[in-house]
């Protein structure tokens, strides 16, 4: 068995994670499947979830229109982040790393550029709305202290890296659990739900294609961190526990924070713009305990976006050590909340709907090479730019500009469907096949 270059780490470790991007050695592997499921579940039971169920609401569609909308989308982002979450353990490597591979040392930067980007994005929306959650608990607090408090609980979390961040979520996800299990029944006792008479401001068909967009972004948006929190797993971990483990951590507590905030959305009424605002109205007597889930709720997932993005960061090749890098992102995270905190609702749905963009023509060309073509694995040093990988990734991203439907650029095949989004699937399945044409046999570098 090699020997670890560092200290032993260990599963019941609780000091500083030694290790960044470079492979897990054998002897620090540990871990079982299930750590995945209450992971996912955990960093989903979360803000951002909640905020986007205010989003079918404002479009109109009606409830059964909205489960449907929401449970297909979810379906799509689980299966795009547990086909990720199973290369941690057959690599050993985060996932940006295991993306270098394929497409090369400088090709792999751009996916690596892109995903740190979209972490500090993702910390900083949930820091927003935790921080106004944080106000209406604590009146006195100004925005900028409330966001500070809660920067320096997710950095020290990011910081210490892998385990701690594993344990939290174990103990996060049953707190949460409980918590969110008292907010539904508040939500589904609520009058209004059963009075609800939406008034739909496009084609219902081009309101569901956006919230299953939206829906797919979110969750999906979690693959390009999955194996950097499944790498430490031993390689013989059972490939079908460990899908079936992420993929229902992941889309329980993603779809179920969905239509919890469906739910209060249409409590509050139309008058209500401020998610965080409009759960403290309908909890009622409830009303701390149900916003001190959705603090709770926004730790969670922002100790992985930091943690992640100081792995995003090493494989932008950006020599400091991991720790250091979880402290930069911290600080950047927290400007980002301040500059992003006056036009909230803009903020986030821009973020949003642009961010899974780039995300399906890197997902095909990733599970196009994993469960097919296998270079990824095989390859032990990367070329400058592997050119069919970098290409199809490329195209598949071009292809689907005239696809995009958001409030900064429409398309004009979206114009022509009244709006609806079908970027995703187009990035996808072109990325994906264009790889696959353009793939010969050829000697492994």
């Amino acid at each position: 068995m090699s020997q670890s270059p560092l200290p032993l780490y260990g599963e019941a470790s609780l000091k500083v994670e030694p290790y960044g991007v470079e492979p897990v050695p054998a002897v620090e592997r540990h871990g079982r499947p299930g750590g995945q499921f209450t992971l996912w579940l955990g960093s989903n039971l979360t803000i951002a979830d909640f905020a986007l169920g205010f989003f079918p609401v404002s479009l109109g569609l009606s409830w059964p229109w909205t489960i449907a909308s929401l449970a297909i989308g979810n379906l799509l982002g689980g299966l795009a982040l547990a086909s990720c979450t199973v290369m941690g353990p057959e690599l050993g490597l985060p996932q940006l790393m295991i993306s270098r591979r394929l497409f090369g040392r400088i090709g792999g930067l751009a996916p690596a550029l892109l995903n740190y980007i979209s972490t500090i994005g993702w910390f900083s929306v949930n820091n927003i709305l935790g921080s106004f959650g944080l106000q209406i608990l604590f009146p006195h607090f100004a925005f900028w202290q409330a966001a500070a408090v809660l920067v320096v609980i997710q950095g020290l979390l990011a910081v210490f890296g892998h385990n701690l961040i594993h344990a939290y979520e174990r103990i996060i996800s049953i707190i949460l659990g409980l918590l969110f299990a008292v907010v539904s029944v508040l939500v589904l006792r609520s009058p209004s739900l059963h009075r609800y008479h939406p008034i739909l401001h496009s084609p219902p068909w081009v309101s569901f294609a956006l919230v299953v967009a939206a829906a797919l972004s979110y969750l999906g948006s979690w693959a390009p961190y999955a194996s950097d929190y499944s790498r430490y797993l031993p390689p013989s971990t059972e490939r079908r526990h460990l899908l079936r483990a992420s993929f229902w951590g992941g889309f329980l507590g993603s779809l179920w924070l969905e239509l919890v905030g469906v739910g209060v959305a249409i409590a509050a009424g139309v008058q209500a713009t401020n998610p965080i605002v409009a759960l403290h109205q309908v909890a009622g007597p409830f009303a701390t305990l149900a916003v001190g889930a959705i603090i709770l709720g926004g730790t969670a997932a922002d100790a992985l976006n930091l943690y992640s993005n100081a792995l995003a960061a090493g494989a932008l090749r950006i020599r400091l050590p991991r720790w250091s890098l979880a402290i930069l992102a911290s600080g950047l995270g927290l400007t980002l909340s301040l500059l992003g905190s006056g036009a909230f609702e803009q903020y986030y749905d821009n973020f949003l709907l642009l961010l899974g963009y780039w995300l399906t023509p890197w997902l095909g060309v990733m599970l196009a090479d994993f469960y097919r073509r296998r270079v990824l694995v095989q390859r032990d040093s990367p070329p400058a730019i592997d050119k069919a990988a970098s290409l199809s990734f490329l195209v598949g991203l071009g292809v689907s500009v005239p696809f995009m439907s958001s409030t900064l650029y429409t398309g004009p095949i979206a114009q022509a469907l009244h709006g609806a989004d079908l970027t995703f699937y187009v990035g996808f399945v072109v990325s994906a096949s264009m790889y696959w044409l353009l793939s010969r046999p050829r000697k492994i570098a």
